[in-house]
């Protein structure tokens, strides 16, 4: 791993570096951006680098992965690495893209630094960085194998079979392979990029949990973003698939990939999501009841109403089908509705509290929502006595930690 002679340069040095990466990192996206639009334009998600939150996770991937080096000397951070690596493989990154990133983030570091960067910590900087991209390169290509893309070409056109209104702001699509070829194997928990040609002329990408298994295809569910008063923008993407894009059109669409799977076991699986991140929770219990599942299931979902809770009829049923599954939903608004008398899925009012339900012992947990609400819902599971390696979570944007 990280030499002797580097890691006490980098220990010496990651207060000064950490201090500086809030200015180091955007500097370092203007500049590559400046010689390289492109990328701007057709790979990096422009909303995310509008409120910041891309430049946040670039300096926290570097900061955590250097800290670890210098107190694990003989280990490596796989699990970052490979939650990294499967959204790269998501958006078909290469490793010839790899020099841009270190060419435009030293120059930005030397920028910053200035004298600091004497050619000893320039030396140590740049093995970790290439400790981390080499390992992040290795992560992928195998990703592509499996993925049966190994030059790393992971869209294909899909033709809008389907497309069905969840709620007021959600869609779902079900696409097929325009060339009538297999779709590409997936696991439940995973997700699907999705690239969009805008007015502007650029291809902008985002990703989308799988919701559902169709007979030769994929189906993903899509949650029109409206922007809001803090300053976020509007989902250029969301809005354009919700307005532009009917039955009948054509989409390029990524192989499936993602890290926040089930495992394949008899523990019970604890299933806790707020707001859309029910898809990945749907997909899941899709696949459940499709294999015949006697697994222990516990459900539990946030919403603002019963209106807004997409999928909530197909949480029900899929509820029903599996032999040892329970379903609790919080509202925050519990208007009535037709389903009122449902006894399949207990509705509770207010905001989530784990501690009212039944945590199976042993469970396994998965959440997907906003991060607070996964930083809450955490903490209650931690309190409840569920392990901190048995709850996995997954993140609609960059991963910024909880």
């Amino acid at each position: 791993m990280l030499s002797s002679t580097s890691a006490e340069t980098v220990r010496a040095t990651l207060p000064a570096v950490g201090a500086a990466i809030g200015e180091i990192t955007p500097l370092f996206y203007d500049k590559m951006f400046a010689a390289h639009p492109e990328l701007l334009r057709d790979l990096f998600n422009r909303g995310n680098q509008a409120n910041g939150s891309q430049r946040q996770a670039l300096a926290s991937s570097i900061a955590t992965f250097a800290t670890y080096l210098v107190e694990h000397p003989d280990e490596r951070p796989d699990a970052m690495l490979e939650r990294i690596a499967h959204k790269h493989a998501s958006l078909g990154v290469r490793p010839d893209q790899y020099p841009i990133v270190h060419e435009h983030l030293f120059a930005a570091i030397v920028e910053v630094l200035g004298e600091a960067v004497t050619e000893e910590v320039a030396a140590a900087w740049d093995e970790v960085y290439w400790l981390m991209a080499n390992a992040l390169i290795a992560a992928e290509k195998r990703l592509y194998a499996e993925a049966g893309t190994p030059d790393g070409d992971v869209w294909r056109e899909y033709r809008v079979v389907g497309r069905f209104q969840e709620t007021e702001d959600v869609v779902t699509f079900v696409v097929q392979p325009v060339d009538g070829t297999p779709v590409p194997a997936s696991r439940p928990g995973q997700y699907v990029s999705v690239q969009v040609r805008l007015a502007d002329g650029a291809r902008q990408i985002r990703q989308y949990s799988l919701s559902g298994e169709p007979d030769g295809g994929l189906q993903f569910s899509v949650k029109r973003v409206t922007g809001d008063a803090s300053g976020s923008p509007a989902g250029e993407v969301s809005n354009h698939l919700h307005a532009q894009v009917h039955t009948g059109d054509v989409l390029r669409v990524s192989a499936p990939f993602g890290d926040v799977v089930p495992e394949e076991s008899d523990r019970p699986l604890l299933l806790v999501s707020a707001g859309i991140g029910c898809t990945p929770m749907i997909g899941i219990l899709s696949r459940l009841a499709a294999d015949g599942s006697g697994r222990r299931v516990a459900s539990v979902h946030a919403d603002r109403t019963p209106a807004a809770h997409a999928f909530r009829t197909e949480l029900r049923q899929l509820t029903e089908k599996l032999p040892n599954a329970t379903a609790d939903a919080w509202y925050e608004q519990p208007e009535a509705d037709a389903e009122q008398g449902d006894d399949t899925v207990t509705r509770h009012e207010g905001r989530i509290d784990l501690s009212r339900i039944d945590v199976p012992e042993g469970a396994v947990a998965y959440l997907c929502g906003p991060v607070p609400f996964m930083k809450e819902a955490r903490g209650q599971l931690l309190a409840a006595g569920v392990a901190a390696a048995d709850i996995h979570y997954e993140v609609f944007g960059p991963d910024l930690g909880l």
